[in-house]
């Protein structure tokens, strides 16, 4: 059995820990994940039934739960990765407009937005580009919390780009740390040519 400590990790890692350890299972076999709240324990009970592994989750104490994945023989999450292999980026174009996510608290906002590039690393299908722009394009230069995500994400293949004219605005034309620098023009045509645009 594998034991995974995800006590106070945020949302999205205990999910991220127990994915990585049933993956080094191999096949068969039991993984133990502790968590220290309610949301987790429901995300990975989902995460659980979605992947078809038998899961159990029970209280131990206050702030202490426990979930039990029960993995067998999978063969269909083993054939999943040759078809994912050629190119795992989607015809997505995720924008992000704002140093943060969503409307309230900023510093919640900040801690969401990271959150959410750091999801989009351990996703199974990628966006083929993001688009930063206004104050995102804080984002993609020196000093940003996300860029270790960011350039993993343009490893995989994903486009990152971010407007020239906000960089230019905000003074980071010479900041820019990962991905290209682009126009509105661009911008534009590749949010109307996207099978789906997300922005977070």
């Amino acid at each position: 059995m594998l034991k995974v400590d995800a006590r106070g990790d945020a949302c999205p890692l205990p999910v991220v820990k127990a994915k990585k350890a049933i993956a080094e299972l191999n096949g068969a076999g039991e993984v133990e994940v502790l968590v220290d709240n309610e949301i987790a324990v429901q995300n990975l009970t989902k995460m659980a039934q979605q992947k078809g592994y038998a899961s159990k989750a029970e209280k131990l104490a206050e702030r202490e739960y426990r979930v039990l994945f029960t993995v067998g023989d999978a063969p269909a999450e083993a054939e999943e990765a040759p078809v994912c292999a050629p190119d795992a980026r989607t015809d997505t174009v995720v924008v992000i407009a704002s140093d943060q996510m969503g409307d309230g608290a900023e510093e919640l906002g900040k801690t969401l937005l990271k959150a959410f590039v750091f999801s989009l690393t351990q996703q199974d299908k990628l966006p083929k580009t993001i688009l930063f722009y206004n104050g995102g394009a804080h984002l993609t230069c020196e000093g940003s919390p996300m860029l270790e995500d960011l350039k993993a994400l343009e490893a995989e293949g994903v486009e990152i780009v971010t407007c020239g004219t906000c960089l230019n605005f905000y003074g980071l034309t010479e900041k820019l740390q990962v991905g290209t620098v682009t126009n509105m023009y661009v911008i534009a045509e590749k949010m109307l040519n996207a099978g789906n645009v997300v922005k977070p």
